[in-house]
């Protein structure tokens, strides 16, 4: 790793802590009486299209079926329940993509894990239509095998970053059932990824050919983004999700070009929780709810 990206990794690091020192900051509000803050937690599922292209691998852009899963848990945070929320996210995917003959085929499996703190404003403009936007840190790691090479097999990606996230929120009603709108960005500024040097095999890396395999990401090497667009129907306790996303990475390093874009449609069920164990007394507590 250059001593260049030594500082940026350090940097990184350091705005990662900033994004969540604020869950030991501050006080807790009303001690004798602390607002109940239910957790949300939403298991999804996605399946969708695929479009990978990774110069490493393959000259060519393939197209096919994507598939994920994931897991999302939200809570009102605890030193300011009114005005701040944290989300944390991990999720896995699997494409599965071919070259335009259809003779090629690419496997791409990857995991991710995403946590965030959010300022929230209430009935911005409107009521019932909530805006919060904060810091946010990410990780993603995965492989891109081609099984048609003879050489280069196999691309990794890996990367750490710190960026943004923002989310608006509207409740409303479709007839007699609650209805919860929800559009959320996650946009990664800086962070730190992997990538060889053009025409380096892995095997020279084993062999201890380790310089500039690590790059500072911005958005004039690297650009990344997460869209997403849905609705949570609540049938009562149980929360139903329905939803669309789309999720964008592009990267330019070394002479080597990286370009995934994967939209899918989501289901998820899920619900909030307060507590395990315990049954506080709701009528003489306030629930703060970190998204309805």
């Amino acid at each position: 790793m250059t001593t260049r990206a030594s500082k940026y990794l350090a940097a990184w690091l350091l705005m990662a802590l900033l994004c969540v020192l604020p869950v030991w900051a501050g006080d807790d509000g009303d001690a004798d009486v602390p607002p109940l803050r239910p957790t949300l937690s939403m298991f999804t599922v996605g399946v969708g299209h695929a479009s990978t292209y990774d110069s490493y691998v393959s000259p060519l852009n393939h197209g096919g079926l994507g598939l994920s899963m994931g897991y999302e848990a939200m809570q009102a945070a605890r030193f300011n329940p009114q005005h701040w929320l944290w989300q944390l996210a991990v999720g896995a995917e699997y494409d599965y993509t071919g070259n335009p003959a259809g003779n090629r085929h690419l496997h791409l499996l990857a995991g991710n894990f995403t946590f965030d703190m959010q300022h929230r404003w209430r009935d911005v403009g409107m009521q019932r239509l909530d805006l919060a936007v904060g810091p946010m840190m990410q990780l993603r790691g995965g492989v891109i095998y081609n099984p048609a090479n003879s050489n280069n097999v196999v691309s990794v990606l890996a990367r750490g970053s710190v960026g943004v996230t923002g989310m608006a929120t509207y409740n409303t009603r479709c007839w007699r059932l609650p209805v919860t709108l929800r559009y959320q960005l996650q946009l990664p500024v800086l962070g730190v990824f992997f990538s060889p040097e053009y025409d380096e095999s892995y095997y020279e890396i084993y062999l201890g050919n380790t310089r500039n395999l690590a790059h500072v990401g911005w958005w004039g090497n690297r650009l990344d983004m997460n869209h997403y667009l849905g609705a949570d129907l609540h049938l009562g306790s149980t929360i139903v999700r329905v939803g669309y996303q789309c999720q964008f990475e592009r990267s330019h390093v070394s002479n080597l070009h990286v370009h995934n874009v994967t939209h899918s449609l989501v289901l998820g069920i899920g619900g909030e929780f307060i507590g395990l164990g315990r049954k506080p007394r709701l009528a003489d507590r306030e629930i703060v709810s970190p998204l309805y």
